[in-house]
């Protein structure tokens, strides 16, 4: 007998060879038929795979992402049938699960291939899901899957197989399909009930440019069609929120290729609302006890090395700018975090003296490979509103409770309140990736760990997500159309200090080692405003809108005194325009409405006779007529709220 462990800390004796799906048939029927895979002792396993040892189960279904994952990878293997069937001689890469899916790299040799043969395709996936054909899993040694991928003549196999271990490597067999594949997968092929090839694309084998082109067939299913139908309109929706969209045309921002890929132009609309946050989260800095500070654009070479950057990092940075000085090199700032240790290094520091908090919104640059450029969310030059604070040992979860605190306020003022904090742990089983001593790593997880809790924090954990440096608790939210986003980041370092040798001095009067943390609550000022963009379609805040009204007169004679109405606005702190162009007023509202300005003030004849204006807000139409005072205080009033 062997004992195993549920979630929930149960512990249930089960014979040896139990599998997990007969331990959910233990629990509940229901439970059993919604089981895809298992999670034993950490790792994902198929349902039916025997557990021969006391061990911890947690059985997954599709509400878990490691459920999705699973469901997904075995559709990439079914969809890889129905090509086979459809396509003899068709050789395949690898087929991934992904976040919203699945793709696999195929090589159709000779073939034409395109989105117009998605359909057949679909109905050969859903002709193969109904066989109900379960997913089988065999382990094999390497020199017999060589010859079986030598006969069927997939290079590509074969250039996999190389790399991996005798002992390591399993086959997995569904219907008439046999794939490389370590799993896990889902018991059988009934589960998936809808699919939908999403997008095809070109993708070198290995993604090496000198290889072979290989075809990138992207899909995603589901165990209902009610949820790929949801789905489809949710692509849909997320097409009309497009950052990249609605920034031009709200004019927000704009990309040049004389400028440069990944490097964003803000256009003065854009600017006023990225100052506005500046302006926003700079209040609640100062109220908190930060200090702001400015570093330059570029930094000697040293001082990366020095913070390890050019370790980690250098190969695939900007490369170095060279002086006249012989063998002087500078780089373009990565990171502002070793510029804060300098500025630390300054004055001898005190006990006392800490925690110090220094808050730059500083500018960095990485080099970003050009394929992964998406808009402001992946960029070559980004603005972070970056602080480190600098505390002593017995401080640091304290001051990581007042940053939780910081960064759920800048999410409550703009609307996310969808999201999980993720607490980003070094990988275990490879520590060479990371800098420092074991004993500051779990100091500094302990706290993280420790901070987290006593918020009352919704968590999840993740090893293998620190950064070199340190753990952090990165916030992924939830848009408004479910979709996640990483944003805010809190990370603690014993690391940077001593690679700095920042000190204090302590109550002994002896000097000491401060912790330093690392916060930056919107991420990156381009990350969050496409993030917001699309989680509130371009109707942001009243507050934070780069135009709060616009001023529409009916014709020429009434503009005298619609300039009269925005003058009197715009010397009250809020933000406005006129629309003086010789267009119907029908016209003048429609395009205001395509411009997503909260309010349009209208003014005719019987408007100007009243000292008067007619009201109308984005998106709900009429609301009546008022004075401009009164719109004054109603618009304050609701900026202020």
């Amino acid at each position: 007998m062997i004992n195993i462990t549920l979630p929930d800390g149960s512990v249930r004796e089960y014979e040896k060879g139990t599998s997990s799906y007969q331990i959910a048939l233990s629990i509940s029927e229901g439970l059993a038929r919604n089981v895809l895979a298992a999670e034993v002792n950490g790792e994902v396993w198929d349902a039916a795979r025997p557990i021969e040892t006391d061990s911890t189960v947690k059985l997954l279904t599709w509400n878990d992402t490691q459920g999705k994952s699973t469901f997904w990878h075995s559709s990439a293997h079914l969809m890889a049938e129905a090509l086979e069937a459809l396509y003899p001689g068709t050789k395949f890469g690898i087929g991934p699960a992904i976040e919203t899916g699945f793709y696999y790299d195929v090589d159709f040799g000779d073939r034409d291939f395109s989105s117009d043969d998605f359909k057949k395709i679909e109905d050969k996936i859903m002709e193969l899901a109904k066989t109900k054909s379960e997913f089988v899993r065999k382990p094999v040694s390497k020199a017999d899957a060589e010859a079986y991928f030598n006969e069927k003549g997939d290079e590509y196999k074969l250039d996999l197989i190389k790399d991996l271990p005798d002992g390591s490597i399993t086959f997995y067999t569904q219907g008439k399909f046999t794939d490389l594949c370590r799993g896990p997968h889902i018991p059988n092929t009934g589960f998936v009930k809808a699919v939908k090839l999403m997008n095809v694309a070109g993708a070198y084998w290995r993604g090496d440019e000198s290889r072979k082109q290989l075809t990138r067939i992207y899909g995603v299913t589901f165990p209902k069609q009610s949820e790929l139908t949801d789905y489809l309109k949710m692509i849909e929706e997320a097409k009309k929120r497009d950052h990249r969209k609605l920034g031009k045309e709200l004019e927000l921002f704009a990309f040049s290729e004389k400028v440069g890929m990944g490097l964003p132009l803000w256009l003065p609309k854009g600017t006023a609302l990225r100052e506005k946050l500046v302006r926003f989260l700079q209040k609640a800095q100062e109220k908190a006890g930060y200090e702001q500070v400015i570093t330059p654009h570029i930094a000697h070479k040293n001082l990366y090395i020095t913070s390890g950057h050019y370790d980690k990092y250098g190969a695939d940075s900007f490369q170095p700018i060279k002086t006249p000085q012989e063998g002087e090199e500078f780089f373009l700032k990565p990171m502002n975090c070793p510029h804060h240790c300098e500025i630390y290094k300054t004055k001898p520091r005190s006990y006392k003296d800490l925690p110090v908090r220094f808050a730059e919104f500083g500018t960095v640059y990485r080099y970003e490979q050009s394929g992964e450029l998406h808009g402001l969310t992946r960029v070559r030059g980004f603005t972070q509103d970056d602080a480190h604070l600098f505390c002593r040992p017995d401080q640091v979860k304290e001051e990581f409770k007042k940053v939780i605190d910081l960064v759920l306020y800048v999410f409550k003022s703009l609307g996310f309140d969808d999201y999980i904090a993720q607490v980003s742990l070094r990988d275990p089983e490879n520590t060479i990736k990371y800098i420092g001593s074991d004993e500051n790593w779990r100091l500094a997880e302990t706290a993280i760990i420790e901070a987290a809790a006593e918020k009352g924090l919704p968590t999840v954990v993740e090893f293998g997500e620190a950064a070199f440096y340190g753990p952090k608790l990165d916030f992924m939210v939830k848009d408004a159309l479910g979709r996640k986003w990483q944003l805010g980041t809190i990370q603690v370092d014993y690391n940077l200090p001593e690679r700095f040798e920042l000190e204090y001095t302590g109550s002994d009067n002896q000097k000491h080692r401060p912790v330093m943390i690392h916060r930056a609550p919107f991420g990156s000022l381009e990350r969050f405003v496409a993030v917001l963009i699309e989680h509130c379609a371009g109707n942001f805040p009243l507050w934070l809108s780069p135009e709060q009204f616009i001023v529409l007169p009916i014709s020429e004679k009434y503009e005298d005194y619609a300039k009269k109405v925005l003058e009197s606005l715009n010397n009250s702190d809020i933000r406005g325009l006129i629309d003086l162009r010789d267009e119907k007023i029908g016209r003048k509202i429609r395009d205001a409405e395509v411009k997503k300005i909260p309010y349009m003030l209208i003014i005719g004849e019987k408007e100007m006779a009243e000292g008067v204006v007619s009201l109308r807000k984005h998106g709900q139409g009429d609301l009546g007529s008022m004075t401009a005072e009164q719109f004054k205080s109603q618009l304050i009033t609701e900026i202020t709220v």
